[in-house]
């Protein structure tokens, strides 16, 4: 099957966004130029930022660095970015994903900071579980988490922290809090921004399908 934009390559996959069969090359312009686009439209930044990229170490963060690092140099940004990554104290769980941060920080050149559980609160997640058990250990660790992020930014001074999400994520979200009738959740949670303690959070600027 050939590109739909009728530039001589072979597709190489179907999008899921908008069905259509794209070459690598072309769908990486189309995806750069998007989230591009998004940046401008929305006026998400302004020249002199200091943004704080989540980096997990999953393939949306991974993603979102590579993205943040690129169109800021191609379109003159001037944006002051790092890595800001989280360490829950799981055994086994977060060692992985750390070592992929860390090749981040040196594969796009972004300074990186890590920020732990036992520094922050004085429990790993580890120690959580012990102590409360198995039972909405998740629902801990999302909340401390996030608040987690929230605070390493507030340490690093950022002006904002930017998040990647994919598609699925999205759709979940929204549709967990309509089966929840939590409309304030909602209106929040499909907003591009939100604002926390003076951080403006800038959320699936990424753009992922």
């Amino acid at each position: 099957m050939d590109c739909i934009r009728e530039c001589g390559r072979k597709a190489f996959m179907k999008r899921p966004k908008t069905s259509e069969a794209l070459c690598q090359e072309c769908f990486y312009e189309i995806f750069e130029n998007e989230v591009h686009e998004t940046i401008t439209q929305n006026n998400l930044f302004k020249s002199g930022d200091f943004v704080a990229v989540a980096a997990s170490g999953g393939k949306d963060s991974t993603v979102l660095a590579y993205i943040m690092k690129l169109l800021n140099g191609r379109h003159n940004y001037g944006l002051k970015l790092i890595l800001l990554s989280v360490d829950e104290g799981i055994t086994g769980y977060r060692d992985d994903s750390l070592e992929t941060v860390k090749r981040n920080e040196q594969q796009y050149e972004i300074p990186l900071k890590i920020f732990s559980y036992k520094d922050l609160y004085g429990w790993t997640m580890d120690e959580i579980v012990r102590e409360v058990g198995r039972k909405n250990n998740c629902t801990f660790c999302g909340v401390f988490r996030r608040q987690a992020l929230d605070r390493g930014a507030m340490a690093l001074g950022v002006d904002k922290i930017v998040t990647g999400h994919n598609g699925d994520d999205v759709a979940e979200t929204i549709l967990m809090n309509l089966l929840r009738g939590d409309v304030a959740r909602l209106q929040r949670c499909t907003s591009i921004i939100t604002v926390i303690k003076l951080i403006t959070v800038v959320s699936r600027i990424d753009c992922l399908d």
